[in-house]
């Protein structure tokens, strides 16, 4: 499946237990060798009373993550498409919380990613306190950056064209600063007005994608935060684009967005 380009191999551990090694995961997210994809999504039975399914994140480096926002549109889905629920708003468990994603009548899906995170400790970030923006020392150079957390943490800085941002080279390094123990996803923003945003994000774990539902999200309310953009914006991806809304401080954030079946089949795994 895949969500604006963000592509995922998504697994049924309902129906029997799914336990893959690190190595294992690697395999399937090979793209020479395995099936290939950014992400592998785990649908599992609730662990909690009030919730329908408990969802699990695994990079392309076979680490577990908290938070996927293209990965929840896939979800939602996929239980549907499988008969697994008829729920059109259905509460999902993940690492990092609760989650609530819609299918909407067009087909299109809406996750309430829940609230920003932007205490330094809980992100989490090295900061003596927490500030509006940060400058971050990379390569010689500083910058400044937001930092926060969708489930999952944030670096994003603006950059006047994002087809010259050096997401490549630079990403990496931010991905592995020493000022953020658990690494990080970077973002780099450019502003077109104050409801269109362009976005391009290196993810931890995965390298540059296509999209990145948490990384718009964490960009929206980093620029809304600064002042530059309004509650509702449009974040055009190299996959496509993504509705994010946000009412401010304390609200959680909404992102509407496609979900899309590409194959199914099976494979050997040793």
């Amino acid at each position: 499946m895949h969500g604006l380009g963000n592509d995922f191999v998504v697994l049924d551990a309902i129906a029997r237990p799914v336990a893959l090694t690190p190595g294992q995961l690697r395999f399937i997210a090979d793209r020479h060798f395995g099936i290939g994809c950014d992400q592998i999504l785990q649908v599992e039975a609730p662990r909690q009373p009030d919730t329908d399914f408990y969802y699990r994140i695994f990079n392309a480096d076979g680490g577990e993550v908290e938070q996927c926002g293209n990965g929840a549109r896939c979800f939602v889905r996929y239980v549907h498409e499988k008969g697994l629920t008829t729920k059109t708003a259905i509460r999902v468990g993940t690492l990092s919380g609760v989650i609530v994603p819609r299918l909407e009548a067009d087909g299109q899906v809406t996750v309430d990613m829940g609230v920003p995170e932007f205490d330094p400790p809980k992100i989490p970030f090295e900061a003596s306190k927490r500030a509006l923006t940060y400058p971050l020392d990379v390569g010689g150079k500083s910058f400044e950056i937001s930092v926060l957390s969708m489930g999952n943490p944030h670096a994003v800085q603006i950059v006047p064209d994002v087809d010259a941002a050096p997401v490549m080279s630079q990403g990496p390094l931010i991905e592995q600063h020493a000022r953020f123990p658990q690494r990080v996803n970077a973002g780099y923003m450019q502003i077109v007005d104050r409801s269109h945003i362009r976005l391009r994000v290196h993810e931890r774990g995965a390298g540059e994608t296509l999209a990145c539902g948490t990384g718009a999200c964490a960009a929206v309310v980093a620029g809304i935060t600064r002042g530059l953009l309004d509650s509702r914006v449009s974040v055009t991806t190299r996959g496509g684009d993504l509705g994010i809304s946000w009412a401010g401080e304390g609200r959680p954030v909404m992102m509407t967005g496609p979900a899309v079946t590409v194959f199914e089949g099976e494979i050997e795994i040793c």
